[in-house]
């Protein structure tokens, strides 16, 4: 790199050698210095001239939580049944928004579709898939159900999260999985893959991974998958009690709407009433005002299951949402060391052996061929442990953006707060306002006694 007071230099050999020169009687110039006519050299030489730009921070995300889900937006819509037994035919409509195109999907192609994207993104966090079909033996028409509504869910979860992942959205697979139309979308899906391969084998920084890696990574890896441990446990019990409050909103929707039909049958109940009570007792004409009563209560039912659903949409989805996304880095840690690292270890062994027989060959006299095919195998050993090698610096990459990711994504707690929040104050705000229209009710229904004052 030429310094600038160099290149000043130079400019001004430029401009001299430039300038109008006279010559005296002995042929030399005067005026200037004669200076030495610089060289130009090669053009190829003049790229160490260029400035050459910082490195890039590869290994960083610069994401934020908004860009994520900003990406897209997947609707997972059930079609009704039409054909087949249960679970056999469901077919869901699968609706992108960035895409603006809406397909039609089983659950056996969203099958194939993980199983395709888990072997090109083995290094990554893939989200787990919900359960085929239930548990034999546990199947009711309720349960069913409930069971494949559960599973819509899920399925609208699991793609949404892949749609979102800033390596997987622009990944030719997850376009086609959201786009194609044709009748045998699972080939396609894996022809796809089959023209791809594995990230290992397309990203560009896969065989320098080791060179990006701070040097205390296991250390990083270690604490931050530790916090994460812990906010998982905190967020299932997060989850699990506003699943509770969700279920309590809907039992109580339940009992309101049975409190106003008890109301409704007592004010029904035509019996006479007896002599000896009918002119001291007010029963008579009360019985009558009770059964419109079941009108408000009924009312209230459908405000609380309201809530329930608000609780049920809102809150505990989001919940479960984050929840999929901290499983499936629980599930990559475990690829890692389970996957990479065994296999790594295992190759090491295997090179041992190979290692001792090839010593125990120099030593004692064998065939000349043997001693070959085992020096060739050596090398191929070396090799594999080479290649397992960087794809075991490449998983600590993968791993340490993912992490990252997982902290992108924790800002969700505000939305899952403010969903919560918000779903409390208009429940109990649309609660509050029929309460309070059945008070002043009461009172003409029973002649100024309101019923909320007790002799008791």
């Amino acid at each position: 790199m030429i310094l600038y007071g160099d290149a000043f230099a130079v400019f001004k050999c430029c401009i001299l050698s430039l300038a109008p020169q006279r010559e005296d009687d002995r042929g030399e110039f005067y005026g200037f210095h004669r200076l030495p006519k610089p060289q130009l050299g090669e053009p190829s030489d003049l790229s160490t001239l260029r400035m050459q730009p910082a490195q890039e921070d590869v290994l960083t995300l610069s994401e934020t939580l908004d860009r994520l889900l900003a990406r897209d937006t997947v609707q997972v819509e059930l079609i009704p049944e039409k054909k087949g037994l249960f679970l056999k035919h469901v077919e869901y409509q699968v609706t992108s928004q960035h895409y603006k195109i809406s397909v039609y999907r089983r659950y056996s192609d969203f099958d194939v579709f993980h199983e395709v994207l888990l072997q090109r993104y083995a290094y990554r966090m893939v989200p787990a898939l919900p359960p085929k079909r239930m548990l034999k033996g546990v199947l009711t028409s309720v349960s069913e159900r409930e069971f494949i509504e559960g599973r819509r869910r899920a399925l609208a979860r699991f793609i949404n999260l892949v749609a979102r992942h800033p390596f997987f959205s622009q990944d030719e697979l997850v376009k086609t999985f959201l786009t194609f139309s044709g009748s045998d979308v699972q080939t396609k899906l894996r022809d796809t893959y089959k023209k791809t391969g594995d990230e290992f084998m397309t990203n560009r920084t896969a065989t320098l991974a080791k060179e990006y890696l701070p040097t205390d990574i296991q250390a990083q890896f270690s604490s931050s998958r530790e916090l994460i441990r812990n906010i998982h446990n905190s967020f299932h019990k997060l989850r699990d009690r506003a699943e509770k409050m969700a279920e309590r909103s809907k039992e109580n929707a339940t009992d309101l709407l049975m409190f106003g039909r008890e109301l409704s049958s007592l004010g029904s109940d035509a019996s006479s009433i007896p002599s000896f009570a009918s002119s001291q007792s007010t029963w008579g004409a009360m019985r009558q005002s009770l059964k419109s009563l079941s009108v408000e209560f009924a009312v209230l039912s459908d405000k609380a299951a309201q809530q329930g659903r608000r609780e049920e949409d809102d809150v505990v989805e989001k919940l479960n949402v984050f929840l999929d996304l901290l499983q499936s880095y629980r599930d990559l840690c475990e690829r890692h060391e389970k996957g990479v690292l065994h296999e790594h270890q295992r190759a090491l062994h295997k090179y041992g052996v190979m290692k001792r027989q090839m010593m125990s060959a120099t030593v004692q006299p064998k065939e000349q061929a043997s001693v070959e095919q085992l020096e060739s195998r050596i090398v191929q050993q070396e090799n594999a442990i080479q290649t397992m090698e960087l794809r075991n610096y490449f998983s600590l990459f993968c791993l340490h953006q993912e992490t990252q990711l997982i902290f992108t994504y924790l800002p969700i707690t505000s939305h899952i707060l403010g969903a919560f929040v918000n779903s409390q104050v208009q429940g109990h705000r649309e609660m509050g306002e029929v309460w309070n229209e059945l008070q002043p009710k009461l009172g003409c229904l029973f002649s100024g006694n309101n019923g909320m004052k007790s002799a008791f």
